[in-house]
């Protein structure tokens, strides 16, 4: 595989602080080192400075297109590609490209140069970056057509922000260094304002300050820098599937950027027997959007959307809750206070709420009647009363009214109190309410009234018929909600099946993140994975996840409520409540998809085996190349010099024998060193490596370790007021010792070594400099494996494991050993150690000669 270029961009917070003079610059930099830099495109725009910063550098010519009779130059990506530099300078990241190029934005087009092994230098300003779009059109009144995605921002391996303070700014502004005289006083007035120009400067401080956070993590984590850091926090982001979704997403990346480490949680509340009615569509933009920022988006079923809300809050640890403000108008207050206010009422001292305004805020969503759901107890009970008591109540009123107002009327007035039953409380209802407005018709509004008695046919005929409308209404309305029902039903069940798809198609692997998503969708307690070999074997757990408040082990199908089986062999079980039958056909596909991930995760464990076998097989064949070459040559030398001295026939003078001697002494040094290494080599593979530890002196080992290189080849530099270290002294020794020879081995002649030590916090530096040749930064890792050995060194140079044993030994006493490029040519290696237990050397713990 090619190697992938690197990517350094110079950040500002406006146009003029000098991104273009700064990426010049480290252009003219790596040309006069020798490195290949062309410029792909950069604009000056009339800036007299910057144009003079173009010469002594080759320019690649640029494509001319016509747009609309206007004509426009964009960078040849092919031209590029084919000249194939080492270094690229491209301006204007976020640029958009004329109609008819390679590629819509030009961040494409440096994505290509930098897939084909270009290193590429650019620009970019805060204001192009995605999520800053919408609060940097609040501070300037202007919104920015060209942006960058963030994810394309953080990528690169090198982000300098070039900082310049309002004031200093707007004076370069005046004397013209920006724009054109014509222009000044218009930039100064309007997108240049002191105000706007602070506010940016902010946002670019904050998004810098965030990714050195991420580059310190990393740093951190490849060192074993343990510490107490503060708690993370989590954002959660709550959707309604409303267009108002997107300005929340925003909202809290920017929120999230300016805490260390902080985490975006976008979920979308669906009710347990189906969807309102929200857009499908909308809801993936939302989603593609949340995932783009770096979050994660969830879909949680509950009837209860604020209890819903507050209980995934609190099961992932979240710190903060945004919602938008209602889009309900004034009077459908009357129906509740609504999710914002409930959730912020109860959600207690640990949650902040914050309710984000927006464009929709009061523009409606339609009658609070939830569509597409089964009814529920409330509505029921609604129902019944309406089809009991409300007929009494209506009959008391009718009573008191006119007796002229006629026996069709009144029909009609029981009729509309029996189709509100039925709307309500469905079929049962709205049967009890024919069976009562009928009675009642009887009873009081037909002659003979207080009778049962119903002399009038024509009367007669209205209550059957007004019964009939009854019944067929009640079913009517029974038959859809049933319908309706079904439908949300199966529209649930799609969007569940879609989050699940997307799953699948991104890869993701975490059978536990698997599970917590099926506990989440069902609202469960724990979920388990349960599998067994034979069909009269016991259950093994697989996975298991829980709530935030715990539950009990799933160890056996029979301790959950619900089980969903996998084949023949595996189950899928969860805990905490019973299942309606009809979701167990969204249950069926997350348990496939379980039983998926597991066999991939057991895949992957195989593989990696593999890959162990294959590896020890590598060092094997190395091994036996090594001895069939490298160990025979000290002995052949040795074997030579003892024939030569046991030689009869040739009179040996003292200076030759002591020759002859020296060379065997120093071909068993080299033998002994050579199997020393395969040994540790050995015993690093293998595991058996247990390293002593205690605290001492490096002023005790490092000078201990330099015995075996000639004297004079290197300067030492620890000193005697460096903390003491926790390690295995004879390890640490070897470390040194491995590392320095290797520094002296590839020395210029006449070039020392520096081995200098210092105190960085809980932990003490050695680092050992020479000017040889170098590593490039694709190798640094290489020459740390096995038996390597780098660029043209001779076979008798050694078998290529000191480095390998050094960062084995490094590794087993808690430390690293890093390779880094030398100031002004040659390499570094870098081992970092524990601080010991005890603090600074005193004068009391130094030497006597330290302390006069």
């Amino acid at each position: 595989m090619s190697r992938r270029g690197k990517l350094r961009i110079y950040l500002g917070a406006a146009p003029g602080v000098g991104k273009t003079y700064a990426m010049l610059a480290e252009a003219h930099r790596r040309a006069e080192r020798g490195t290949d830099v062309v410029i792909g495109f950069v604009e000056h725009h009339g800036r007299p400075r910057t144009e003079v910063m173009l010469h002594g550098l080759e320019r690649i010519p640029r494509c001319a297109y016509t747009h609309r009779g206007a004509a426009f130059e964009e960078m040849d990506v092919h031209a590029v590609l084919a000249r194939a530099p080492r270094v690229a300078v491209v301006d204007e990241l976020a640029h958009t490209n004329a109609p008819g190029s390679r590629h819509e934005k030009r961040w494409q087009d440096i994505e290509e140069l930098l897939e084909a092994g270009i290193d590429v230098i650019s620009t970019v300003n805060i204001q192009h970056l995605e999520s800053l779009g919408d609060v940097v059109e609040s501070i300037t009144g202007v919104r920015q057509p060209e942006t960058v995605p963030d994810e394309v921002v953080r990528r690169a391996n090198q982000i300098e922000l070039v900082d310049m303070s309002p004031q200093a700014l707007r004076r370069r502004m005046a004397h013209g260094n920006i724009y054109s005289p014509d222009k000044v006083d218009a930039a100064l007035s309007n997108y240049f304002r002191p105000g706007n120009l602070t506010a940016l400067r902010e946002l670019a401080l904050l998004w810098t300050a965030d990714r050195v956070d991420e580059y310190l993590q990393q740093y951190r984590s490849e060192h074993s820098i343990r510490s107490t850091w503060q708690a993370r926090e989590r954002i959660v982001v709550g959707l309604t599937g409303g267009p108002e979704g997107r300005t929340l997403i925003r909202r809290a990346a920017r929120m999230a950027a300016k805490g260390s480490g902080s985490e975006i949680l976008a979920v979308y509340i669906g009710r347990a027997d189906g969807l309102t009615a929200v857009s499908p569509k909308e809801l993936a933009v939302q989603r593609t959007l949340v995932e783009d920022l770096g979050g994660t988006y969830h879909h949680v079923i509950g009837d209860d959307i604020p209890g819903a809300l507050l209980d995934f809050a609190r099961g992932v640890n979240a710190t903060q809750i945004v919602l938008g403000s209602s889009r309900r108008r004034a009077w459908q207050y009357i129906f509740g206070p609504g999710v914002g206010t409930t959730v912020a009422r109860e959600s207690g001292p640990d949650l902040d709420v914050h309710i984000v305004t927006h464009g929709e805020v009061a523009k409606g969503r339609g009658l609070p009647v939830v569509r597409g759901s089964r009814l529920g107890r409330s509505r029921i009970m609604a129902g019944w009363l309406t089809a009991v008591a409300a007929p009494w109540l209506l009959t008391l009123l009718l009573v008191g009214l006119d007796p002229h107002l006629g026996f069709t009327n009144i029909v009609l007035f029981f009729l509309v109190l029996n189709v509100a039953a039925g709307l309500l409380g469905g079929l049962l209802p709205a049967l009890a309410s024919a069976t009562v407005c009928s009675a009642l018709l009887n009873f009081y509004f037909t002659d003979p009234a207080h009778t049962w008695t119903v002399t009038d046919p024509r009367n007669a005929v209205s209550i059957v018929i007004f019964f009939m409308v009854a019944v067929a209404v009640a079913s009517v309305v029974h038959i859809a909600v049933r319908r309706t029902h079904q439908a949300a039903r199966l529209r649930a069940e799609s969007e569940i099946l879609s989050v699940l798809a997307g799953s699948v198609l991104r890869g993701d692997d975490s059978l536990e993140a698997l599970l917590e998503r099926v506990r989440e969708t069902f609202a469960m307690e724990t979920a388990a994975l349960l599998e067994r070999e034979e069909d009269h074997s016991g259950w093994s757990c697989a996975a298991s996840v829980s709530g935030p408040e715990g539950g009990r082990p799933l160890l056996r199908p029979e301790d959950g409520e619900v089980d969903m089986p996998v084949g023949d062999h595996m189950m899928l079980v969860l805990g905490g409540r019973m299942l309606p039958a009809e979701d167990r056909r969204v249950l069926a596909a997350f348990a496939a998809q379980a039983a998926g991930v597991l066999d991939r995760q057991r895949l992957l464990g195989e593989a990696e085996q593999a890959r162990e076998l294959a590896e020890g097989n590598r060092i094997r064949t190395a091994l036996l190349a090594a001895v069939s070459h490298d160990l025979r040559t000290p002995l052949a030398a040795i074997k030579a010099a003892v024939t030569s001295l046991r030689s009869d026939d040739v009179a040996w003078s003292e200076e030759d024998e002591a020759d002859l001697l020296e060379g065997i002494e120093h071909g068993a040094d080299r033998l002994d060193h050579l199997v020393g290494n395969l040994l540790d080599m050995s015993r690093l593979q293998t595991g058996t490596v247990t390293p002593l530890i205690r605290q001492i002196d490096l002023d005790e080992v490092v000078p201990r370790a330099l015995g075996g290189v000639p004297e004079g080849s290197v300067t030492l530099d620890v000193p005697e007021s460096l903390p003491m270290v926790a390690v295995d002294p004879g390890l640490l020794e070897r470390t040194v010792a491995n590392v320095v020879e290797n520094a002296v081995k590839y020395s210029p002649p006449g070039e020392r070594v520096k081995v200098a030590a210092s105190a960085l916090r809980d932990r003490v530096e050695v680092r050992v400099a020479d000017r040889g040749p170098g590593v490039p930064d694709s190798d640094k890792d290489r020459i740390f494996e096995p038996f390597q050995r780098y660029g043209d060194a001779p076979r008798g140079a050694g078998v290529g494991l000191g480095l390998a044993v050094a960062r084995g030994f490094a590794e087993a006493m808690g430390g690293t050993l890093e390779a880094e490029d030398t100031p002004g040519g040659g390499m570094t290696m870098v081992l970092t150690l524990r601080a010991g237990a005890g603090h600074q050397r005193t004068p009391a713990d130094l030497p006597a000669q330290a302390i006069t």
